[in-house]
């Protein structure tokens, strides 16, 4: 199966573009792929017509919890249309990096080859930056990196190979979209497909490194806090309890036609 690298890199994020350009030369020298930079959209220049356009409310169970960041607007809306370049291109899957990623050489290279032979069946795997938790289903080992469906499918999108079954799933079930593109790929009770993960998988996420302090949002008040953590504490006990419940494969890929609310 060929397999084509995406980096995502936002245009005007200019502290991240020489990590982007040493994300691309790494794709194509630990991994041999086609790969090439992708222009993240700019949420934080699109209208509010056309952010409104792109998300809806509630459009499944649990309900998202908080409103959707210009930024998460345009990440989710970025890995859309990798999504749908897949289904243009000849390749079998792509692997999708962030632009604040860092890559270990070794361990990337082997998480690479622990998750080539799987992606087809598979469909969706999270090259983490954090170790899995709660229960999970063994599917491989190489080296010191292991292959793993848990239960409750972790968060972030620092890296992905995703298959061009599972993307053109994916594309058709988020659109509009009402969170996060993780949290979205994290609701396999939604989407019929849980996704595996490798961890360790030689990324690493230095974003709070490399970007301008300038950059970054001003520290909430501390009643904006306690509400964030009551709201967010509920609707990852609804995420539990919903992954324990879904009919998607315990063993990862998607599940049968007609076991899925999707």
């Amino acid at each position: 199966m060929e397999i084509h690298a995406f980096v995502l890199h936002l245009v005007r994020a200019s502290a991240r573009r020489e990590n982007a350009q040493a994300l691309l030369a790494d794709a194509r020298d630990i991994g041999g792929f086609r790969a090439e930079i992708w222009p993240a959209v700019d949420g934080g220049s699109m209208s509010s017509t056309d952010l409104s356009s792109s998300v809806g409310a509630a459009l499944f169970e649990p309900g998202y919890p908080f409103p959707l960041k210009a930024g998460e607007i345009g990440c989710t809306l970025s890995h859309r249309q990798i999504w749908a370049e897949l289904q243009r291109r000849d390749a079998g899957a792509a692997l999708i990096l962030a632009d604040d990623a860092e890559i270990d050489p070794d361990t990337f290279h082997a998480a690479l080859s622990l998750a080539r032979p799987h992606i087809e069946r598979l469909g969706y795997i999270q090259f983490q930056t954090n170790a899995p938790k709660g229960p999970s289903h063994l599917v491989d080992t190489f080296r010191d990196c292991r292959l793993v469906v848990p239960q409750q499918a972790g968060l972030r999108a620092t890296g992905q190979m995703v298959s061009r079954a599972a993307a053109a799933r994916l594309l058709a079930l988020s659109d509009p979209f009402d969170r996060p593109v993780d949290a979205f790929v994290q609701s396999h009770w939604h989407t019929g497909l849980r996704p595996a993960m490798i961890y360790p998988s030689g990324l690493a996420d230095i974003g709070p490194e490399i970007d301008d302090p300038a950059a970054r949002p001003g520290d909430p008040s501390w009643t904006e806090k306690l509400v964030r953590e009551f709201h967010g504490a509920r609707y990852r006990t609804a995420v539990s309890r919903l992954s324990r419940r879904s009919a998607a494969p315990a063993n990862g890929g998607f599940a049968a036609d007609g076991d899925w609310a999707g």
